[in-house]
């Protein structure tokens, strides 16, 4: 897909061609960046399992050089070196597919090179830290025996402390039942242990904490909340 041409001989532009993808070209690695500009190419490979990279070498563009030059000098002089510079960058449209794709497939035997392909399961990856150089495959396939040993171990560890501590009770000397709910001020929102009368960074009286207190219906004597009869006169409250 071709991108829209510059309105003016100042505009910058990178990717002529929006590439294709690799598989159109050759069998390689299942992710790229294409990094090329107007004035050439390059390609980043990722190993298919750790997405380690391999950037290949830079491969100029000569016409887009040849175009810049002559937009260069279409800035300066205007006229008949402004339109060559023009005509260059239609050349380049014209002509950047095939370039690209060129390059691509140069690019892509390049990297080949610093890649190994497993023929269990077709990935590509790389040969440092994902391939398995006794097996002659990737790790997925064949992993390394003290790599795997080593994981397996630390995983058997993890699912034993998980098991181990719930077997443990860490609540039994916990209350539940009598377990008040947590408080804060109404004025400032700091936290209050139940029993405190006061908050202790603002001052404000800690409602839930105020006794409330309580009197007999029949001759108004004072009563404990917990009592159900006055003392003094034996009224039922």
């Amino acid at each position: 897909m071709l991108l829209p041409a510059p309105t003016s001989s100042s505009d910058i532009y990178v990717r002529t061609f929006i590439p294709r993808t690799v598989s159109n070209l050759i069998q390689f690695v299942a992710n790229q960046d294409d990094l090329s500009t107007d004035k050439g190419f390059q390609f980043k490979f990722y190993c298919d399992k750790c997405r380690n990279g391999h950037m290949s070498r830079f491969q100029p563009n000569s016409v887009g050089i040849a175009g810049e030059l002559m937009r260069a000098a279409g800035s300066l002089f205007g006229g008949y070196f402004s339109d060559a510079g023009n005509a260059a960058y239609h050349v380049q449209r014209a002509i950047g597919g095939k370039a690209h794709d060129e390059a691509l497939e140069k690019a892509v035997q390049e990297g080949k090179q610093y890649f190994k392909q497993c023929t269990r399961c077709g990935h590509w990856v790389c040969p440092d830290v994902c391939w398995n150089s006794k097996a002659g495959l990737c790790e997925d396939c064949a992993p390394d025996e003290h790599e795997e040993l080593a994981a397996q171990q630390s995983q058997a560890a993890r699912e034993q402390i998980y098991t181990k501590t719930r077997e443990q009770n860490y609540t039994k000397d916990l209350d539940f039942t009598n377990r008040a709910g947590i408080v804060q001020c109404t004025s400032c929102n700091a936290k209050l242990n139940p029993g405190q009368k006061f908050c202790p960074e603002c001052g404000t009286p800690n409602a839930a904490a105020q006794a409330k207190e309580k009197f007999c219906g029949d001759c108004g004597a004072s009563m404990k909340p917990e009592q159900r009869f006055c003392a003094e006169c034996g009224a039922k409250n």
